[in-house]
């Protein structure tokens, strides 16, 4: 009895003795310690996941210091004084940036092409140039070329400036027209999209809140109306807040705009209608307008080349209406000691970004 209770502890011993083993054996095939030929022992690394470059995917990059490349994305904050240089990969790159740096045709701003990139730099940026910066691949076929949409890369760049929370305009007092059929934007955009910003009316004074729906805010536009109405009329500014004192931005002066986009709307009249040799007479090219829309006007009349005249254009904003704004434009053409070369046909064409128009009065002697 006693020796088959001997056996079976003996059996019990072996059984648990295999188990151990094969565990054992278990932990070093799944172990980080791997043993390779030659006898040496190193570490077992996790495998990375490969990048997968996409169309998404940005190009455009800032250089950094010692050669390090940071990739944009849909906005950075950057330090205004340090020179920036960006670039975007391709052999033909094109290029837009804040306007007024072309329109002042600053010399801070250099592109400079090369086979492999393009790079744009800008020395010693300023609150002003905080805007979109984007690049594009051209493609061309044959003499061709256009921008390829599929490679636009665009990053919003706030240079962060705790003096100046807005960014500087030349213009310290704007108008905004306001159209029932398009959004308008009361563009008091910030250096620092962690700002606070609120829209204000001057007279009454009250702060116009932005609701999401009638008013919304966005740090690279400003203050959006969706869908403005004469209401909306007046003066207003916009307060930024940060940590620090409050600042104010410039004032905008809301107007509504009663005249619809389109060829412009002209009007020729002569003083005297009527006149004898030796008078003088002024004849007036009048154009009612959107306030904003430049119009150019041009002359034909009887003695053009051989007799001297005189024109003088002008324009003013006027209110029409229930406090709608229109701009009237005239050019007024002033032919003095009439002569029998001066009787006949004047004719004025006016021109607008719409179209043109062209309208004649016959002057006759009296």
């Amino acid at each position: 009895m006693k020796l088959w209770v001997v056996l079976c502890l003996a059996l019990l011993w072996v059984e648990l003795q295999n188990g151990v083993c094969q565990q054992v054996k278990r932990r070093k095939d799944v172990g980080e310690n791997r043993i390779r030929p030659g006898g040496k022992r190193v570490k077992a690394r996790p495998t990375k996941p490969k990048d997968v470059g996409g169309k998404g995917q940005s190009l455009l990059t800032q250089v950094l210091d010692k050669g390090r490349f940071l990739r944009l994305g849909p906005s950075t904050t950057l330090t205004p004084g340090r020179n920036m240089e960006l670039r975007c990969k391709g052999n033909s790159i094109g290029w837009s940036y804040p306007a007024y740096l072309d329109t002042f045709n600053d010399s801070r701003l250099s592109i400079n092409p090369s086979d492999k990139y393009s790079q744009l730099i800008l020395t010693s940026p300023s609150a002003a140039d905080t805007g979109p910066y984007s690049c594009w691949v051209i493609v061309c076929d044959g003499t061709e070329c256009e921008r390829d949409h599929d490679r636009t890369y665009v990053s919003y760049i706030y240079f962060t400036d705790k003096d100046n929370l807005f960014v500087p305009s030349a213009i310290h007092f704007e108008i905004v027209y306001l159209r029932p059929d398009r959004p308008a934007v009361v563009p008091c955009r910030v250096t620092d999209p962690q700002a606070k910003v609120s829209l204000h009316r001057e007279v009454p004074p009250e702060e116009i809140p932005a609701n999401g729906t009638q008013v919304t805010y966005d740090p690279t536009k400003g203050f959006v109306l969706p869908s403005p109405s004469p209401e909306h009329q007046g003066v207003f500014y916009c307060k930024a807040v940060t940590k620090g004192t409050p600042q104010i931005s410039t004032k905008y002066q809301l107007l509504y705009v009663e005249v619809p986009s389109g060829p412009p709307f002209v009007s020729l009249e002569a003083s005297p209608e009527s006149v004898g040799g030796g008078d003088n007479v002024n004849v007036t090219c009048t154009v009612l307008g959107e306030p904003e829309v430049d119009v150019s006007f041009t002359w034909s009349y009887p003695g053009q080349g051989r007799r001297p005249v005189h024109t003088q254009t002008s324009w003013r904003l006027v209110n029409r209406g229930m406090s709608h704004t229109t701009r009237i434009s005239q050019s007024v053409l002033t032919v003095e000691d009439m002569e029998t070369i001066d009787f006949g046909n004047y004719i004025c064409k006016v021109k607008n970004r719409n179209g043109e128009t062209i309208v004649a009065t016959n002057i006759i002697s009296k």
